[in-house]
C-alpha cells in the first residue's frame, strides 16, 4: 500500500480539524449550534470551502455521530477488557453501567447520537457502540441462558418490525464475528432484546434530559433495581 501523498496528508488533517470544531461547538453550544458556517468562521475558510469534505450539514453531522460512537465504543472497551469474556452476564451489565456512566458525563453528545432528529442515523453496522452492544449479545445468545417469550406470544402488530429488527441484528452479529444461528435469535427474543435497549435508554435519557420524577432523588439505586430487572426478565444470573 503507497504512502499517502502530502495533499492526502493535508486533507485528512483538515478534515480532522472540521470535526473536531464541529465537537467543540456541540459541548459547548448544542447541536444546533453545529453549522457550516460557524465551523468555516472557526477555521478561517468561507462557508462553500466545507463542501470540498462535506455535502450537507447532515454528511456532516454523521460522521461526527460516528466519531461520538467510537468515543464510547473505546470507553466501554476498556471496561470490557476487565471482565472475562466467558463472564457474559457480566459483560451485559458492564455495558448498561458504562452507558449510562458516559452519557450523563456527555449530555450534549449523548442528544446528538441519540435524540436529535437527523436523516441519516447510524445504522448497527456501522456504528462502533452497536458493534460491541450486539457482539456482547451474541455471547449472550450463545450460551442458551436467556428466556425469551414464545414467538406465539409476539403482537400480532409488532411482527413486522421485528422481522426487519431481527433480520439486522443477525447481520450485525454475524458482522461483529460472532456466529449466531437463525433459530438461536427468535422473534421473541428479538422482541426482548428491543424492549431492553427501549427501558435501559428510558431511563438515562430521563436522567441526561432532567426530566426523572423530582420524588426519586436515588438515580443511582433506581438504575441498578431497573438494570436488575432486566437480567432477571431475560432468565440471566449475576454472578
Amino acid at each position: 500500500m503507497s504512502e499517502p501523498t502530502r495533499r492526502e496528508r493535508a486533507r485528512a488533517a483538515t478534515d480532522r480539524e472540521i470535526r473536531q470544531q464541529a465537537r467543540t461547538l456541540l459541548v459547548h453550544e448544542g447541536p444546533d449550534a453545529v453549522t457550516l458556517r460557524a465551523i468555516a468562521r472557526r477555521l478561517g475558510i468561507t462557508a462553500p470551502a466545507l463542501y470540498r469534505y462535506y455535502a450537507s450539514r447532515e454528511d456532516l453531522v454523521y460522521h461526527v455521530r460516528i466519531d461520538i460512537c467510537a468515543d464510547l465504543a473505546d470507553d466501554l472497551s476498556t471496561d470490557l477488557a476487565a471482565i472475562p469474556e466467558t463472564d457474559t452476564v457480566a459483560q451485559v451489565v458492564t455495558i448498561c453501567r458504562g452507558f449510562r456512566t458516559w452519557a450523563l458525563a456527555h449530555p450534549r453528545e449523548f442528544t446528538m447520537v441519540f435524540a436529535y432528529p437527523n436523516s441519516r442515523p447510524p445504522e448497527l453496522q456501522t456504528d462502533p457502540f452497536g458493534r460491541i452492544f450486539m457482539t456482547v449479545a451474541g455471547r449472550v445468545l450463545l450460551t442458551k441462558q436467556i428466556t425469551p417469550p414464545p414467538d406465539e406470544t409476539v403482537p400480532d402488530v409488532m411482527r413486522p418490525d421485528l422481522e426487519l429488527f431481527r433480520a439486522e441484528l443477525l447481520a450485525t452479529i454475524a458482522d461483529s464475528g460472532v456466529d449466531v444461528p437463525d433459530e438461536i435469535l427468535t422473534l421473541g427474543t428479538a422482541y426482548m432484546i428491543l424492549q431492553f435497549w427501549i427501558r435501559l435508554y428510558g431511563q438515562v435519557a430521563l436522567e441526561v434530559f432532567g426530566h426523572f420524577p423530582l420524588l426519586v432523588t436515588n438515580t443511582d439505586g433506581f438504575f441498578e433495581i431497573m438494570l436488575g430487572e432486566l437480567i432477571a426478565a431475560a432468565g440471566l444470573r449475576i454472578q
